[in-house]
């Protein structure tokens, strides 16, 4: 089973004043099933997890409303306030839609220190409870402090989205590799093989990418690293075809049953 791990869709008459601004004209416009549908099955693509973009259940509804008429969606992982005195309700709440693998809070718009905050907790027990997944969408700033909240929660499987956005365009995140090497010790926590293209600037090569993919291979092993597409976001930097391939050419061949596809089958429970 070939699953893309990381996609999105919308609708910009629900995102006023919100993002993606009019000057990324690439991807300013509606994104919805028929315009993936072809690109996956050109790719022999099976499924794909879809992933929330702006913090709000309606947004999280909108994606499991879609979830449930098209079969080639196989998860969503949506967003709810997990800081909310009644976030254990609301979690449990969500997990009875049966698509819902995940939820994703949108860390990188945060403090450095906020997931040390142990209004977190509750939900994130909640989250064990369910069966749910945490998807880290984090920066560089975020990784000391995903690293305590990943060890006060031992049972939560945690994905760190888009390697935590490295700074590939001017390689200037010193730390990035030490920190994503002590979170790699942990056993809950996985990593995904997507969103670097958009953190590269005009050094989108495969051999820009290499030393990235590499140091990922090596902590994570190719038994926790799941490969998604983060499109339409990924048309800022380049096409669906050219970044599974580039990645089918960094991942070793024996691997590739594995990252791109049961890795994340393993990781959010699909069948």
């Amino acid at each position: 089973m070939r699953i893309d791990a990381h996609q999105h869709f919308w609708r910009m008459d629900s995102r006023a004043g919100q993002w993606p601004p009019p000057e990324l004209a690439a991807i300013h416009r509606d994104f919805l099933p028929p315009d993936l549908l072809p690109l996956i099955e050109r790719e022999g693509v099976d499924g794909t997890i879809l992933v929330q973009s702006l913090p709000s259940e309606a947004d999280t509804d909108f994606l499991l409303d879609i979830a449930g008429r098209h079969g080639f969606i196989r998860g969503v992982v949506g967003w709810t306030d997990l800081t909310a005195a009644d976030a254990p309700q609301r979690v449990a709440a969500l997990a009875t839609h049966r698509k819902l693998k995940g939820l994703r809070p949108m860390v990188q718009d945060e403090a450095a220190d906020w997931l040390d905050n142990p209004a977190l907790d509750p939900a994130a027990r909640a989250m064990v409870a369910a069966g749910l997944r945490f998807d880290a969408l984090v920066l560089p700033r975020h990784l000391p402090s995903l690293w305590r909240f990943a060890r006060r929660h031992p049972a939560l499987p945690i994905v760190i989205d888009h390697a935590a956005k490295p700074d590939i365009a001017t390689g200037g995140t010193p730390n990035w590799a030490a920190d994503m090497a002590a979170l790699a010790e942990l056993p809950n926590v996985w990593c995904k093989l997507s969103g670097l293209l958009t953190e590269a600037g005009d050094r989108t090569g495969i051999d820009d990418i290499r030393p990235y993919t590499d140091r990922l291979i090596a902590l994570f092993g190719t038994g926790r690293l799941i490969w998604g597409s983060d499109w339409p976001v990924l048309r800022l930097a380049g096409d669906y075809a050219g970044w599974l391939e580039m990645c089918r050419r960094l991942v070793p061949l024996p691997d590739h049953r594995a990252v791109f596809g049961g890795n994340a089958a393993a990781f959010y429970g699909l069948t």
